[in-house]
């Protein structure tokens, strides 16, 4: 039985979701790496490209707060922006092992819950 929540909750709930399913899905592809013998494979400048990856990781770690309180317009534009772009983080940052298709699956799809429940929130 699912119980009707507050949409700030519902929305701070699956941020927190995604952002463990990324964590996750790191975790997983160092270790498919470090078992396959294989150096890191991270191109360019690893320092610029870790700096950019620090960058756009925190948009989903800060949504997880600011879902919660932020006021109803800015909350409802920046889970729908917020949202879009973790989705095309996902999809273009990933690589073709199985354990990333299945967890980026996963993380599409609760963005996608994000960006539509965003979309159909009414103010109270």
């Amino acid at each position: 039985m699912i119980v009707k929540t507050d949409i700030k909750v519902k929305l701070s709930t699956l941020w927190i979701l995604v952002m463990l399913n990324m964590v996750f899905n790191d975790i997983f592809s160092i270790m498919v790496q470090l078992v396959d013998g294989d150096r890191l494979n991270i191109p360019g400048d690893v320092k610029i490209v870790m700096a950019v990856a620090a960058i756009i990781t925190n948009i989903p770690i800060f949504m997880i707060f600011l879902s919660r309180f932020l006021k109803y317009k800015l909350n409802r534009i920046l889970n729908i922006v917020a949202g879009i772009f973790t989705i095309l983080y996902v999809v273009g940052g990933g690589d073709l092992t199985p354990h990333y298709i299945i967890i980026a699956f996963i993380e599409v799809i609760l963005l996608l819950i994000i960006v539509l429940t965003a979309m159909k929130w009414k103010e109270e």
